[in-house]
């Protein structure tokens, strides 16, 4: 009888359905999808019991009960931690690890998982400096980048710049949105397509700042999106924190040209086949999507090269199942001191 694995987690991105998708080769796997601030306990209980393992997506309020639960009933857990939950950005406002309640509930969640992973070598050195957890706790398994759109047709592409993200406010400068729509301005022969749903007033806020070549196509079905990153010529993502950014990798696969911040995980991922911004300043942004442009064809294949050499989903499938493994072959952790 297969073991069961408890797969809790906040949102349906693509990495979410990836790992779930890799556990299940192996494991019967039941969701605990938790959005929003107030968990289920009704369902969590339950779930956690029934449960051989508990898998996390993210330190945060969605998993503090899970993965307590699992900890007192001396349960295995994995969480996958590297994002908001482990960054301390006090000058945009963004990271769990500034302080207060959440800071408590990421490092409390960390202490109690049985095993930790991340995304990016960055997440690795972040958590180090930035918690108390022992790095020698945390094993990196980077993102594996499925690949729907195999070899390239080839030849020059529009002269299209895209970005693809959820719309929030509180995320305008950390993902770089905001310096994506004003460097349009700057590039009046270049389109620059915001690809993403809008959560709140963000969408007006940016359409304020956008010049006549700038389109917001909001959410976009998977065949609407490939299509996209297909015509495209440049990815540009002007992020100030990424714990990886699939979705820079998946636009390389398609052959888009990244346009980068050279901060945190970005150059990991991108490594030579595309261009690192010193700046999000709108000139900057711009001058980096220029540069982009005149790469042509070539550029284009290494980026996807980059990322089929690099990134492949086996090696995501290898890392995630053997650390499950090792999590279920230990006996469950005694309940330790409540710090």
């Amino acid at each position: 009888m297969r073991k069961r694995v408890l797969y809790v987690h906040s949102g349906k991105a693509s990495f979410v359905a990836i790992d779930r998708a890799i556990l299940a080769e192996e494991y019967e796997v039941e969701d605990l999808y938790q959005p929003g601030r107030v968990p289920n306990l009704a369902k969590i209980v339950p779930a956690v019991m029934r449960a051989d393992l508990v898998f996390g997506w993210f330190a945060s309020w969605h998993t503090f009960f899970p993965i307590t639960l699992a900890w007192l009933a001396r349960k295995p857990s994995v969480q996958i931690v590297g994002g908001f939950d482990t960054a301390n950005m006090p000058d945009i406002g963004y990271g769990y690890q500034q302080g207060g309640l959440r800071r408590w509930a990421s490092r409390w969640i960390m202490r109690r998982a049985s095993r930790l992973i991340t995304n990016s070598d960055y997440s690795r050195e972040e958590i180090a400096a930035n918690t108390p957890i022992d790095p020698d706790r945390v094993t990196v398994v980077h993102h594996g980048v499925p690949d729907p759109f195999g070899p390239l047709a080839g030849g020059e592409r529009e002269p299209l710049a895209i970005t693809v993200g959820h719309l929030v406010t509180t995320t305008l400068m950390q993902k770089g949105h905001q310096p994506f729509v004003e460097a349009a301005r700057h590039l009046p022969d270049v389109r620059f397509v915001f690809v993403g749903h809008a959560h709140d007033d963000a969408i007006n806020h940016l359409r304020g700042l956008a010049a006549p070549n700038v389109e917001f196509t909001g959410w976009l079905s998977d065949g609407d999106l490939e299509a996209i990153y297909r015509r495209a010529a440049v990815y540009v993502q002007a992020s100030r924190h990424e714990g990886f950014g699939l979705a820079v990798a998946e636009a390389m696969l398609a052959g888009c040209v990244p346009v980068v911040m050279n901060v945190t995980a970005m150059p990991e991922v991108v490594g030579d086949a595309g261009i690192l911004l010193e700046s999000q300043d709108p000139d900057a942004v711009a001058a980096g999507v220029r540069r982009a442009l005149d790469l042509g064809p070539e550029a284009q294949e290494r980026a996807r090269r980059r990322i089929l050499a690099t990134f492949p989903l086996e090696g995501r499938r290898e890392g995630i199942l053997r650390v499950v493994h090792e999590a279920l072959s230990e006996i469950g952790p005694a309940p330790g001191p409540s710090i």
